[in-house]
């Protein structure tokens, strides 16, 4: 027994923060302190607060460090777990109360209100050791099932619970399961996983992968037992090595210990799992293209109908969820529907991970119940818009999704709500921007996204996307007209409409969304040839305050065009000339204000 567990984070956020260094680190100072009989060192998930990596959580006590390094470690040995005494200036400053006593982390703003079943046991066991997924009842869901259940009991359990896929339009997870259900032992079958989450800022996926494989492996043959499949493949993203190599250790052990391969648990129920690596297209999220992209073909999507509950992988009946819809089967197994259904809402019940990003203070990942508001999120779980700014809007569903404006703030997320006021859940990107944000600018960055993404089988994908991509780019260089705006609605409703798969239908999105509540801004890029936010470089110009100007020059010597040249006016109280900037020679780079110590230089 180990009277301390060293916990530190070894996802890919901490791991190119230098968490490797950091628990090398710990390990030769407990060796060279004697320790290594009583201190254990533990390399786990992400923890979520990813805006303070690397982090080390010591247990027993639940002392969180925050922003370790390498060089902090031997202070921590020292006076942590040789005298028994936390070093506070090392401690993430809302876990230490003003008599210096240690607060929970179920106490900070960022944990209170998050409730973890999918990511329940990331950061609290070594992904890469199953006997600790075990001890956290792991695979016990998978013995109930097949011990005391029948296939199709444990489809009406998942019925029943209200799971929704999460990862796009939250498809009734049950009823996908029902539709494969046929003709079990007649027919192959196959369990699919989507780990190949492709939006910008998405990865609430990988964490799991990362800090808790097995409960994928688990959830796959609890999917493949209910449906009477016995082969299943996880389809991850290349870019993902340390999840990859994470879920291979996974699966190895799970065939060592008789929990996949034949007659699991001893009963006549066989199922394996394969990965394969993606192929690095944002379109093979599409559950068709996916199927074909694992086929060894072109990731390309199909017609549907057939849909792939009759014809999916291989022409054979399949299903395919993603990682943190996975995540939750086997705590619904051992808990019950109705303890699922206590949490969100009625028609969105559970939980959802977010991947919060963008300008926010608490970068990283949430885990929050159905139903709770965006003010919540970005306010107290996400601790407010840094440097005093004002919240903007914040973009839901990735490039499938649309902005929600500051007016909607108090908006409850879930499924029908998002959809409701022009956006969607997606698989869980929540990127939040402020007053120095250009929503043209936004959407333009979003459809770009798209146009490189799309697979181009679809004409009005292919070619929709990049004329809608040109009016954009049209009115961001100060060109636009107000016919434009007509002819950006008709088009997007156009590509919506008529899109192949879900990429292209959803692709204007962004789009729509900011043109319905940031009209204005809009028009005043076409009509003043203005950007508001000082974003769009077209529409820039820098101006010097002749008053404010004390004609130090240090602008002048920054610019690389030579726009700025002095002036005959001496501002009262300063000794030397002002300058000024030639609007035909500026190119717009900002050197100038980003090196004015006086503030004397603005962008409109």
């Amino acid at each position: 027994m180990f009277r301390s567990h060293v916990m530190i984070c070894g996802g890919t956020g901490c791991t190119s923060s230098g968490s490797d260094k950091v628990a090398e680190a710990f390990e030769n100072e407990i060796l060279a302190n004697g320790l290594e009989n009583e201190v254990k060192v533990i390399r786990t998930g992400c923890f979520g607060l990813c805006a303070l990596g690397p982090i080390v959580v010591i247990y027993p006590e639940g002392s969180f460090y925050s922003r370790i390094n390498d060089s902090d470690v031997k202070e921590i040995v020292s006076e942590h777990l040789l005298k028994g005494r936390p070093v506070t200036k090392l401690l993430y400053n809302e876990t230490v109360a003003e008599d210096n006593t240690i607060k929970s982390l179920d106490e900070t703003a960022f944990y209170k209100k998050q409730v973890r079943v999918a990511l329940r046991n990331c950061g609290v066991i070594n992904p890469e050791n199953i006997e600790e997924y075990i001890g956290y009842d792991g695979y016990q869901a998978l013995g109930k099932v097949l011990t005391e259940m029948t296939p199709d009991e444990v489809i009406q359990v998942i019925l029943d619970s209200g799971l929704r896929g999460r990862g796009g339009g939250g498809f009734p997870t049950g009823l996908k399961w029902k539709f494969a259900s046929s003709n079990r032992g007649k027919v192959q079958k196959y369990v699919c996983c989507n780990a190949d989450e492709g939006d910008p800022g998405a990865f609430m996926d990988r964490s799991v992968l990362e800090g808790d494989p097995h409960a994928l492996l688990e959830a796959m043959a609890i999917a493949g037992y209910a449906i009477g499949a016995n082969k299943g493949y996880v389809y991850v993203r290349a870019e993902y090595p340390i999840a990859v190599n994470r879920l291979q250790i996974a699966i190895d052990q799970a065939k060592e210990y008789g929990l996949m391969g034949e007659n699991i648990f001893g009963t006549d129920f066989s199922f394996d799992v394969e990965i394969k690596l993606g192929a690095g297209a944002f379109v093979c999220g599409e559950e068709t293209a996916l199927m074909t992209s694992i086929e060894g073909h072109r990731g390309e999507p199909r017609p549907r109908p057939p849909f792939p509950a009759v014809k999916g992988l291989f022409e054979s009946p399949t299903i395919l969820n993603n990682v943190e819809t996975y995540a939750n089967i086997p705590r619904i197994i051992l808990n019950g529907a109705e303890w699922f259904k206590s949490m969100g809402t009625e028609k969105s019940p559970g939980t959802k991970v977010f991947a919060l990003g963008g300008k926010i203070t608490n970068t990283g990942l949430v885990e929050i119940p159905m139903g709770t508001t965006l003010r919540t999120v970005v306010e107290e779980i996400g601790g407010g818009i840094p440097n005093g700014k004002k919240f903007k809007a914040a973009q839901t569903g990735g490039p499938s999704g649309g902005c929600i404006p500051a007016s909607l703030i108090d908006t409850p997320i879930d499924y029908d709500n998002l959809i409701a006021i022009g956006s969607m859940m997606g698989s869980g990107g929540l990127i939040v921007m402020d007053e120095d944000d250009c929503m043209v600018d936004i959407a333009k960055f979003f459809l770009e996204f798209t146009v490189d993404e799309s697979c181009g089988k679809c004409a009005p994908c292919r070619i929709g996307t990049k004329r809608l991509l040109e009016l954009l780019n049209k009115i961001t260089s100060g060109n636009g007209e107000m016919e434009d705006l007509v002819r950006i609605k008709e088009l997007s409703e156009f590509i919506k409409a008529n899109s192949l798969c879900g990429l292209g239908q959803t692709a204007p999105n962004p789009v729509l969304s900011t043109l319905h509540y940031f009209y204005d801004e809009y028009v005043e890029h076409i009509q003043n040839k203005r950007c508001p936010a000082g974003v769009c470089k077209a529409l820039l110009n820098y101006k010097i305050d002749q008053d404010k100007c004390i004609g130090c020059g240090k602008c002048a010597k920054n610019c690389p065009a030579d726009a700025i040249t002095k002036t005959t006016y001496i501002a009262p109280g300063h000794k030397l000339p002002s300058l000024t900037i030639d609007p035909a020679k500026c190119v717009k780079c900002g050197a100038c204000m980003d090196g004015c110590k006086f503030g004397a230089i603005s962008k409109g």
